[in-house]
């Protein structure tokens, strides 16, 4: 394991909740000043202690208002930290020689309307000091890997969101950054966009780079993360490599039934009502066991009721079964704590 290239410890990030205002006939004005000066502060990151490892791709998941890019703004430098530490590259956030080092990629990014994908690219490359003929050289790989070589003369302002999420992509890969940053990198892109954006990330890691990025999209997650970090209600919840995380044993399995000839719907139901769930398909039944169900004494009732067996599927647990229990148990915490 290489290096830390992002260190958070007992990182916290707090906020003022908006003002709501209240009428009131008799209230003088400095009960209301009062009440502005003195509303509680809600934590959006709670204490996160996390380090990311130079060439690894990590992924930092969590569900929506978890603090996720929250804790992305604080590592950017674009919002200062209430409590804790943030280094980049061992340096103290926000420095500007790290951030030389770093590309950034918002979660719906916002450009210059007017500029094409070429123009954009050349600014970027003048901000990090490259010269003419290196940002071209630089720019116009870019634009051929997102593929965007049919648009890069056309104005952003004509761009889908998924184009828009694209330029941005390359905008962050323009000064050939050791560590970058995507909030929500595969947002807006239909299947072949979210393919090329895991061969970018893989890339970009099979060449040493540190990629940290959150998502919502688990199994693009799972295909390319070497450790991933859950988190709810701004605290950490889960982090570890996908196999530590992912039991090994059976999470259900699926039992695909023909029904041949006449079946009492009775039959068909007691069956159905035995799994976890159930749908049925024309003359077949599809009937997912939990893991606490006796397989076998379930096979032998359905071939005694007449029923044929077309197959039998375990299903392992995947990264999104993780999710929703760690999901779960935030709320759970939250309730217990509220």
């Amino acid at each position: 394991m290489g290096k830390p290239v992002i260190e958070l410890e007992g990182l916290r990030k707090e906020y003022k909740p908006p003002f709501k205002w209240k009428w009131r006939k008799v209230a003088p004005w400095w009960v209301t000043l009062y009440e502005l000066l003195k509303r509680p502060k809600i934590a959006a990151v709670d204490g996160i202690t996390l380090d990311v490892h130079e060439g690894e791709s990590f992924g930092f998941l969590g569900p929506n208002g978890a603090g996720k890019t929250t804790t992305i703004r604080v590592l950017m430098g674009l919002i200062k930290a209430s409590g804790g530490r943030a280094k980049i590259f061992g340096e103290p956030v926000p420095s500007q020689a790290a951030q030389r080092r770093i590309g950034f990629l918002p979660e719906a990014p916002y450009f210059y309307d007017y500029l094409n994908v070429e123009e954009l690219l050349d600014l970027v490359g003048r901000l990090f000091g490259q010269g003419q003929r290196a940002r071209r050289k630089r720019a116009d790989q870019l634009i051929e890997q997102v593929g965007l070589g049919h648009a890069r003369r056309q104005p952003m302002k004509k761009f889908s969101k998924g184009m828009l999420q694209r330029a941005g992509l390359a905008q962050a890969l323009m000064n050939d950054p050791d560590l970058v940053v995507f909030d929500e990198p595969m947002s807006g892109l239909d299947p072949v966009g979210r393919k090329e954006v895991r061969d970018i990330i893989q890339s970009l890691r099979d060449r040493g780079k540190t990629v940290f990025f959150s998502s919502h999209i688990l199994a693009d997650v799972e295909m390319i993360c070497d450790r991933v970090a859950i988190i709810g209600h701004g605290r950490l919840h889960e982090v570890g490599t996908i196999r530590e995380l992912v039991r090994d044993s059976v999470a259900a399995t699926e039992v695909v039934l023909h029904l041949d000839g006449e079946i009492a719907d009775e039959v068909v139901g007691r069956l159905a009502e035995v799994g976890q769930s159930h749908r049925k398909r024309e003359d077949d039944l599809y009937v997912v066991l939990g893991p606490e169900a006796d397989v076998g004494a379930f096979l032998s009732e359905s071939i005694s009721a007449g029923l044929k067996i077309v197959s039998v599927t375990p299903r392992h647990e995947t990264l999104e079964d993780v999710f929703i229990r760690s999901a779960a148990s935030i709320e759970t915490e939250e309730d217990g704590e509220s």
